[in-house]
Order: C-alpha cells, then sequence, then structure tokens
C-alpha cells in the first residue's frame, strides 16, 4: 500500500511550572554560585496532523530559561504547519534556520527539543511502536539508579534512608553529591554511605563541575579506595583538557557532559577522549535527533553514555545504545504524567506502550502557566 502523506495541523506549546518537594542543594550552591532548586520549569509541546495523529514532546530549565525556551519556541514552531511530520530531520533543520540567528546552542536546541521531541513520539504512536522499537533496541531494560535522594541538603543518615528506600524499591545503584568547600566532609559522607551500602552496590558521586584540576586529581585519588562506577563533573563542563587528563591519571572512570546544549559541544569531548562515560541529556542538546548523532560519535569513540535526568525519554534511547548504559532515576518528574516507569531488579524498563508511552497529567495541566496554540484551529 502506498504512503499516504500527512500533515501537521497544530502545535499546542505550554509552560508548566512544577514544584518541588522541598528546596535541593548540590555542590554549585554549596559554593554559594547557585540558590537552592525548588522547582522545574517543563516545555511541552503537543502535535497534531490532519489524519488525527498526536505527539508529545517535552524540554526543561532548572532555576533560569524556562520563559526563554517557551519565547524561542513560539517563534520558530510555525515553519512546521503543513509539513509531513515524517521528514523530522529536515524539519529539526528548519526550527534551527528559524532562529539561526541566536545560534545552535543554549536556549535555542532546547526549545526545538519538546517538537523534536514529539514528532518523535507521534512517528512511533503512528507505527504502533514504542519509541526504542521504532529507533532499533539492543535491549528491553537498563540498568538505573537514583541521584534524587543524595543530594547535599540531605544529612547522612537521610541518604541511608533514602538509598536503602531506592534499593528496596528495584533501583540498581546509588549517585550522592559531592564537592563541598570542605573535601574531608565530601570523603566521610562518601565512606559512610559505601559502607551502608556494602561493597556490591554500584556508587557514583557528582561534584556538579566544582572542583579545580587540582583538586579534582586530589580528590579523585582519594576516592579511588571506594571502588566508585564513576566520578561525574569533576571540573568545568567546558574543559575537555582539563577532563582528558583526569580520566587519564585515574583508575575510577570519569563522566561528564550533561551541562552541554549542542552536538558541538559534546564532539570536542569525544574528540578529546576526556571522559569514559559522556553523559548527553537530549532535552538540552535539541531532543532525540541530535541525541541520536551523539550516541554514533559516541560509539564509534567506544565511550559508554549514561544520559543525564529526564528517564522517561532516556530509557528508550538508552535502550537503543550498543554498549550497556546506566539510565538516572529521578521520581521528580512523576505528577507530570498518568502512567509510570516499571523498576525492578536493578533495571528500568522500556514501556511497551506507543512511543514514549506517556500521557500529560490533569495535574501538569493545572501546573500549566501559560499555553498557545499555533496552526490551523488557532
Amino acid at each position: 500500500m502506498a504512503y499516504s502523506a500527512d500533515t501537521i495541523r497544530n502545535i499546542k506549546l505550554s509552560t508548566v511550572t512544577m514544584p518541588l518537594a522541598a528546596p535541593i542543594s548540590d555542590a554549585k550552591v554549596a559554593t554559594g554560585r547557585q540558590k537552592p532548586l525548588t522547582e522545574g520549569i517543563f516545555l511541552v509541546a503537543e502535535v497534531s496532523t490532519e489524519q488525527g495523529f498526536e505527539g508529545m514532546g517535552f524540554s526543561y530549565s532548572l532555576r533560569a530559561g524556562g520563559p526563554a525556551q517557551y519565547a524561542h519556541a513560539r517563534e520558530v514552531a510555525d515553519v512546521l504547519i503543513g509539513a509531513d511530520p515524517n521528514d523530522i530531520g529536515r524539519l529539526y533543520d528548519k526550527m534551527l534556520w528559524a532562529g539561526a540567528s541566536v545560534g545552535r546552542a543554549g536556549v535555542a536546541p532546547q526549545a526545538i527539543a519538546a517538537v523534536d521531541t514529539a514528532l518523535w513520539d507521534l512517528k512511533a504512536r503512528r507505527s504502533n511502536l514504542p519509541l526504542a522499537k521504532l529507533l532499533g533496541a539492543h535491549r528491553d531494560s537498563v540498568p538505573t539508579y537514583n541521584t534524587s535522594g543524595g543530594y547535599l541538603n540531605s544529612s547522612i543518615e537521610e541518604i541511608k534512608d533514602n538509598a536503602s528506600r531506592s534499593l528496596k524499591d528495584g533501583i540498581g545503584g546509588i549517585k550522592i553529591k559531592v564537592g563541598l568547600p570542605d573535601g574531608a566532609e565530601d570523603l566521610r559522607r562518601v565512606a559512610a554511605i559505601r559502607e551502608h551500602l556494602g561493597d556490591d552496590v554500584p556508587l557514583m558521586v557528582d561534584a556538579n563541575q566544582q572542583w579545580d584540576r587540582t583538586t579534582a586529581l586530589r580528590m579523585g585519588r582519594r576516592l579511588e579506595e571506594f571502588e566508585l562506577t564513576w566520578i561525574e563533573e569533576p571540573l568545568d563542563a567546558y574543559d575537555a583538557e582539563g577532563h582528558a587528563r583526569l580520566a587519564q591519571a585515574l583508575d575510577t572512570p570519569v563522566a561528564t557532559g550533561e551541562m552541554l546544549s549542542s552536538v558541538q559541544e559534546l564532539e570536542r569531548h569525544i574528540a578529546a577522549r576526556s571522559c569514559d562515560i559522556l553523559q548527553p541529556d537530549a532535552p538540552r542538546v535539541g531532543g532525540v535527533t541530535p541525541f541520536l548523532r551523539l550516541a554514533t560519535l559516541a560509539d564509534h569513540a567506544g565511550l559508554d553514555i549514561a544520559p543525564h535526568f529526564v528517564m522517561e525519554i532516556h530509557v528508550h534511547l538508552a535502550a537503543c545504545y550498543p554498549r550497556e548504559p546506566w539510565v538516572e532515576h529521578f521520581d521528580w518528574l512523576e505528577p507530570l504524567f498518568e502512567e509510570r516507569l516499571e523498576i525492578r531488579d536493578g533495571r528500568m524498563f522500556v514501556p511497551q506502550r506507543p512511543g514514549l508511552g506517556l500521557s500529560v497529567s490533569g495535574q501538569a495541566r493545572a501546573w500549566t502557566t501559560d499555553s498557545v496554540l499555533i496552526g490551523a484551529d488557532a
């Protein structure tokens, strides 16, 4: 049967402000560079076609940037009206060129990401396949670790309780935050959590870019005894050379990349072999389309990946990577969607529902502060 071309009829954009249960602090707060995190702002894109198909995608901002993403998406989304939604690569380039004057990193790709992801969700729903199956999965589940229970605002005892609860709930590994001005306190916290978990539970630490090169090397050497799965963001995200030197000097794997917002920025880390584990974030780099480009480059370079945040998207993308990656578990986004991911035996399972397998919740609708309809029905 011949393909019957469809066209995009409407794009609905919404900005959603999601409050956190309690203020969150990492090393950027401890060093005075940021205030505690109290909310996340999400850009939700819902695409509908003339033939009645729909797709949903989202991006996000923590602290500044949410209103800018929403404004940029409103400016560029109209170039897709009347286009074939299956031509995702071409449509991605159209959105980039529509906002070319602001560049291809930062707010621009983060705004485009919501629409790009919605187009992939639509394509998978049209095919009646989970997104991972549409892309070509290597596996139906991925190992998962929890981060949301290990922030610096929590005491050691609270982190122990959170970690025990995560493991009981089927999580496979635990990550905690480090990067305090007092390195001795970092070491004390890591030692206490390693003792609590035992030697067999994978443990990661995250310095959130707050060490300089000398401190990172000294702390990295002190942390070797804890047999960490990785040390995350030990240096400024843009310091590819420093990360490369550190990765060569330490036995513990080095991970970085989550704060970078374009393929080009992450390419520099890949070319420099600056880490053992690359951590791209699909909403930050521009959506599913550029994430897939990065995954190919990382695979050719022999790198592992561990996507940052938004497990609801990354469980699909990680399932398609040739090497088995970890996916980060955060429960923060659960109020935004009606569905829940299945987690057991240390693994997160790809939903068997079509597309991302997500539908926007009533709570997310209630948290919506503005929305706009672009297209035929506007």
